[in-house]
């Protein structure tokens, strides 16, 4: 029976697209989405049951379906639905409310197809649909000038990055002979490639990854995509962005090893420092929201280039479900204001600061001690470390009396809990098609090292010196970074008239 799911899968896919192209027709009732949105659902639910079930590999025409690519396409399409079912009311009267399912689905099985692919051109064929599909939702309110800049400064990219990938593949393929990337990526037909025919292969793809994923200096595109619903950016940041580090996982047979890992060490690193600054210095809670990505797409790519795949699909996985919640609950989200907390208070809370900084000191310690001490398992370890004594501070530090802080102690021990659980699962899973850990130069681990090093002691620095000019110029660098352009700002947006005047809304 096992052996039949791919083939149920890809009907129930097809299926689901047939439903969304049927929402085009004028004639069809509107109550009909919610039917397409529960055919929406099936797919997903194969995909579950083939993930539980089947671990073998199987190779069925142009398709390679394996414990990833099975999961890959659970996450993009059980996302997907989420953000369907949520948009049903909340963009009820839009007047693109049809083509926008019909659009998301669209793109989001290209997506999930990019991951079931074994023939280059297929996945160079859906991967091109999605990002198509993704410029068109950014332009889904066509009546708004500024969504439509920002569409077509993003289709650009877009187009720019699908370029590279197509020269990365077409050279990889003309060298080795085959288009089957179960075959390209043996070690018999990699032997084929000369050293430098690899490093610019892999040049190739790093520009091709790091433009859908917002890395420095391509990350405009991201910043300005704001103005697009926030169902899109919830898709868009949960399950598209993150696809460089999964692209890097497929290719890892021939980007581990090599010296294009310590460039992309560096664009990540930039990356991760540009969008940590730009969510602390914005009150714009969606620009937050990007600016964190930004950051969590450079971490992601930083473990790629480390050879620590199986951490950046977990942490893809994690962000894209993490991150598309928050967007979806922008909405309701209230700053609340902080009285100043008397000089007890202050010194109980730097004593809750000083036990989740040797907490988070002991996870890198017994990380680091149970390892095989290579280099990517250190810099994994400070990571997780810092992301203890962050998620401590959040939870217990920030906690409104004893009551909040007992809460956030619970929160925090369950959190890591779930975590521990969800990592041992993703790691039996996955084990036999990731590679545990790839060849990584002992530059990259040195240089990561340093800028971790360098970078913590630099914001140790500005935090005691908040009057310093570096710092009020830095921080105002910041915000210019992370503010839009000034073609893309109106002071009234004049499409919500038109809106009004025939009697829809838009949110």
């Amino acid at each position: 029976m096992l052996t039949f799911l791919p083939v149920i899968f890809l009907g129930l896919l097809f299926l689901s697209v047939f439903s969304s192209l049927l929402l085009l027709y004028s004639k069809v009732s509107l109550s009909f989405i919610q039917f397409h949105v529960g055919v929406t659902l099936l797919a997903p639910i194969v995909a579950l049951v083939a993930l539980v079930t089947n671990n073998e590999i199987i190779i069925f025409g142009p398709w390679r379906f394996d414990s990833l690519s099975w999961l890959l396409a659970l996450f993009v399409l059980t996302i997907g639905f989420i953000v369907q079912r949520y948009s049903v009311r909340y963009l009820l009267g839009n007047h693109s409310y049809r083509k926008y399912f019909a659009l998301l689905t669209i793109t989001t099985s290209a997506d999930a197809c990019v991951w079931l692919s074994n023939d280059l051109r297929l996945l160079l064929a859906c991967w091109g649909l999605t990002l198509l599909g993704l410029t068109l939702l950014l332009r889904l309110n066509k009546g708004w000038v500024v969504a439509r800049k920002a569409a077509k400064q993003s289709g650009r990219l877009f187009a720019l990055g699908w370029l590279f990938l197509l020269g990365a593949l077409i050279w990889l393929t003309q060298s080795t002979g085959h288009w089957q990337l179960s075959t390209v990526l043996t070690e018999s037909s990699l032997a084929q490639l000369d050293s430098w025919e690899k490093t610019c292969i892999n040049l190739l793809l790093i520009l091709a990854v790091i433009i859908p994923a917002a890395q420095w200096p391509f990350q405009r595109w991201l910043l300005n995509s704001v103005v697009a619903p926030t169902p899109i950016s919830a898709v868009m940041h949960a399950g598209l962005v993150n696809a460089g580090g999964i692209i890097l996982t497929r290719f890892s047979p021939i980007f581990s090893g090599d010296i294009a890992q310590i460039i992309l060490l560096l664009f990540a690193s930039v990356s991760v420092m540009i969008g940590t600054g730009i969510m602390l210095v914005h009150v714009d809670y969606k620009r937050q929201l990007v600016g964190s990505t930004i950051a969590q797409m450079g971490f992601m790519l930083i473990q790629c280039a480390l050879g620590a795949y199986l951490a950046a699909i977990i942490h893809a996985i994690l962000h894209g479900l993490f991150k598309s919640t928050l967007f979806l609950q922008s909405g309701s989200v209230l700053h609340h204001s902080v009285e100043k907390a008397s000089k007890k208070n202050k010194s109980t809370s730097n004593i809750w600061s000083i036990t989740g900084g040797i907490l988070g000191l002991l996870v890198v310690i017994s990380l680091w001690m149970s390892s095989n001490l290579e280099g990517y398992q250190l810099i994994s370890a400070l990571i997780l470390g810092w992301s203890v004594s962050i998620a401590w501070t959040q939870l217990v530090v920030l906690g409104n009396g004893r009551i909040g802080r007992i809460a956030g102690i619970v929160l925090f021990l369950g959190a890591s809990i779930i975590y521990h659980f969800v990592h041992d699962a993703f790691y039996h899973m996955l084990q036999e098609i990731i590679p545990k850990e790839g060849q990584t130069p002992g530059l990259a681990a040195a240089l990561i090292l340093i800028i971790l090093l360098g970078g913590s002691v630099i914001v140790i620095w500005l935090a005691r010196h908040r009057s310093s000019s570096i710092y009020v110029r830095l921080y105002l660098w910041l915000v210019r970074l992370g503010e839009p352009q000034n073609n893309l700002v109106e002071s009234h947006p004049k499409y919500l008239t038109n809106q009004f005047v025939r009697g829809g809304h838009l949110r």
